[in-house]
């Protein structure tokens, strides 16, 4: 894990990519694993804050995220409960508009299995958003079709919405969501996490 964690932080792939987006940033893989990890937290790319910070979701979503999940921000951030493996490790950036770009696929296509590889205790995973259960489950529905059947992941897995104040609207369309899934989750949250 020791080699594999220091070619993730040492990763270059996108440098010209990043350095063509509205940021002008450099990469800065935001990774937070290690070996021992019961639940993988799977989404689509870090923001901003995340790559700023170097920490995931260390901003508003993350706050909504860990309610869901039944979890201080102490249980949140323990490596040797959760790993977070996004579909890309860097932020993306924003395209001209100041919209956030998709995740690189080269980045999910270089390291994924790899990482999956030396993440051997995982007992349940958390796909957030479209971007990680296309990668994840292979399909190409619909996220509120996805999330709806949720139960067919089981065990295991459950898919997610992102945790994002922009999807306060897709939550108060989808009341199931609070009163069926996540009670569920938090279950399977705590199991994984004992």
């Amino acid at each position: 894990m020791k080699t594999l964690l220091k070619d993730l932080r040492a990763c270059r792939l996108c440098a010209p990519r990043f350095a063509a987006t509205r940021t002008h940033h450099a990469p800065a893989p935001v990774v937070w694993l290690a070996p021992q990890a019961r639940i993988l937290i799977a989404g689509q790319a870090p923001g901003l804050q995340a790559h700023e910070k170097q920490r995931p979701f260390d901003d508003r979503s993350g706050d909504r995220l860990r309610a869901w999940m039944g979890l201080t921000r102490g249980e949140f951030y323990d490596l040797s409960r959760i790993a977070f493996l996004p579909a890309a490790l860097c932020f993306p950036g924003y395209d001209a508009r100041g919209a956030d770009l998709p995740p690189p696929p080269i980045c999910a296509a270089t390291w994924q299995a790899r990482i999956l590889d030396q993440l051997p205790r995982l007992r349940l995973r958390l796909l957030i958003g479209g971007y990680s259960q296309k990668l994840h489950l292979g399909t190409r529905a619909p996220l509120t079709q996805v999330v709806a059947g949720w139960r067919d992941h089981l065990p295991g897995t459950i898919p997610l919405p992102h945790p994002s104040w922009r999807n306060t609207a897709w939550l108060r369309r989808n009341p199931w969501f609070e009163t069926d899934l996540l009670p569920v989750l938090r279950a399977e949250v705590r199991k994984a996490m004992e």
